[in-house]
């Protein structure tokens, strides 16, 4: 059972930066497709991000409001994704998950792509 863990999440004022970082246990992380989303309060969760497993050659994909200003990437040797963040804005305020799983491409941007869940780490950009 992969078990993820999220940390980095706080307060943060608009402008400014936050790195999430994801670690994962009890799985083969790098055959995995690792992906961030995020749900804000009375709202649907949604994809921010994708990293597809070295075999799928790495490739990264982004939401569009996501994207020029987060970069997510992965570490196979520590078993670790991050997203880092730049510039945020008050409406990046969410909860943000930390998911793997082996999405199809038409998939990936989905929450049903992805097995495997974190408990999500909290966001809050501030003015």
């Amino acid at each position: 059972q992969v078990q993820l863990v999220e940390s980095g999440g706080g307060l943060v004022q608009a402008g400014g930066s936050l790195r999430l970082s994801c670690v994962a246990s009890g799985g083969t992380f790098s055959a995995y497709t690792m992906g961030w989303f995020r749900q804000a309060p009375g709202e649907e969760r949604e994809f921010v991000a994708a990293v597809r497993a070295s075999g799928g050659g790495g490739r990264t994909y982004y939401a569009d409001s996501a994207k020029g200003r987060f970069t997510i990437s992965r570490d196979n040797a520590k078993n670790t994704q991050y997203l880092q963040m730049n510039s945020l804005k008050l409406e990046d305020t969410a909860v943000y998950y930390c998911a793997a799983g082996v999405p199809i491409l038409s998939a990936l941007h989905t929450s049903q792509g992805y097995r495997h869940w974190g408990q999500g780490t909290l966001v809050t950009v501030s003015s």
